[in-house]
């Protein structure tokens, strides 16, 4: 099952046991299993509710804790190891805490077992956690993509005193995640929303094909003045690809008109090591008629930024143009080939009909025949008459970060 996380207005832990609730975990079944962890003092109640109109869930964690209770990651993770709850509820449990310990630690400058949760050290916070990991473990979701989060403006009282939105724990758990921000001066997500979205997450961005099965709206405590203060997930199947993969990858672009062409070969080079997944210049005709060169980069959306601080230094343009496009990839994966020179890389792309191709790696093909004294040709052609073996650990399908130029095997 694939769920979607569209955090809309931001997402918390309440938001997301409420929308989970919606989508069809009983009230009752939560409850039982985390009666199964060493707490006491706590109940849940959930009732109906709307936001600008649209009905939702609101779940509360009554709890009879006082002020602020700390717990450290030590605790907390004895806790759940030591619980009956089934091991995928605990793995995912343990896995959002340990993002969070992570990302307190950072702020704090100290080990992550010694981290002392204050507010999400509450039973409040512990609830809210295992609850979602009990809720993914029974509605069967195994994978969730999560739309771009709102983080919200303005500041929050905390136990450490007021502090700026987002919060610094917050923020450090949302590093290379799709954010932007917002006029409601609110937090619009916590640290322990933050948590929950990018530990389950397996992908950022738009609602991805999917045959939807079912719809949870999650309420939050406060109305926002500009959209419904609500976490929606959808669930569903996700759809098939055979005709390859989406992705959306951002595209760099400018026009260079009085550079040195020796900068160019040092250029490529260091937008490949900065992470791009191809370069390429493109000879045109500038303004008043002049000879240019057109400079096109493709790269991660989350990589943008660096390669644009690459180029802005790199060469003597005034401005870059860039936009996020679509592409489609065929899936691939990277492979290793017995042949007459050694065992050798190369990719294996399956195509839309099923077929497969292999493709051999450039760099290790040139690489063999200088040492060897051969023709680069008949490297290239042992390896197409090779035996492929077992594919090299920690190869995946769509992944394009290998390749020293991706685009020549596209």
């Amino acid at each position: 099952m694939l769920a979607y996380f569209d955090c809309f207005a931001g997402i918390s832990g309440d938001m997301t046991l409420g929308a989970l609730v919606d989508l069809g975990l009983p009230l009752a079944k939560l409850e039982a299993e985390l009666r199964r962890l060493p707490l006491s003092g706590f109940t849940l109640r959930a009732e109906r509710t709307s936001r600008k109109g649209i009905a939702a869930c609101r779940v509360e964690v009554l709890t009879e804790e006082h002020g602020h209770h700390h717990r450290n990651f030590a605790h907390i993770r004895r806790l759940l190891e030591a619980s009956p709850l089934a091991e995928g509820v605990k793995s995912r449990a343990l896995g959002i805490f340990t993002a969070l310990a992570e990302a307190e630690a950072g702020i704090h400058g100290c080990a992550r077992e010694d981290v002392h949760f204050h507010e999400v050290g509450g039973v409040d916070a512990i609830v809210d956690i295992v609850g979602a990991a009990v809720g993914m473990e029974h509605l069967g979701i195994r994978s969730v993509v999560v739309a771009p989060i709102p983080t919200g403006s303005g500041f929050v009282d905390c136990q450490h005193g007021r502090l700026p939105v987002p919060a610094p724990a917050t923020l450090a758990l949302l590093k290379g995640v799709p954010v932007y921000g917002s006029d409601v001066a609110m937090e619009m997500t916590t640290p322990t929303g933050a948590a929950i979205a990018t530990t389950l997450a397996s992908g950022y961005g738009p609602l991805p094909g999917m045959r939807v099965q079912g719809i949870g709206y999650g309420a939050g405590t406060r109305e926002f003045p500009d959209r419904p203060n609500l976490l929606r997930i959808v669930v569903g199947e996700a759809a098939a690809a055979p005709q390859g993969l989406d992705e959306t990858v951002s595209l760099l672009e400018t026009v260079i008109d009085d550079m040195n062409p020796e900068v160019y070969g040092y250029l490529m080079e260091k937008l490949f090591e900065d992470g791009a997944l191809d370069v390429v210049w493109v000879p045109v005709q500038s303004k008043k008629n002049r000879p240019a060169t057109l400079v096109q980069v493709l790269c991660r959306p989350e990589g943008r930024e660096r390669l644009l601080q690459r180029i802005l230094t790199e060469t003597s343009t005034g401005g870059v143009r860039y936009g996020d496009v679509q592409r489609r990839v065929l899936p691939r994966e990277a492979v290793r080939v017995q042949t007459v020179y050694g065992v050798l890389a190369a990719k294996r792309f399956t195509g839309v009909d099923g077929t497969q191709r292999l493709a051999p790696e450039y760099e290790v093909c040139r690489a063999t025949a200088r040492a060897q004294g051969l023709p680069l040709r008949e490297v290239y052609a042992a390896v197409l008459r090779g035996s492929i073996l077992e594919p090299e650990a920690g190869s995946g399908h769509g992944s394009c970060g290998g390749a020293r130029n991706p685009a020549a095997s596209e």
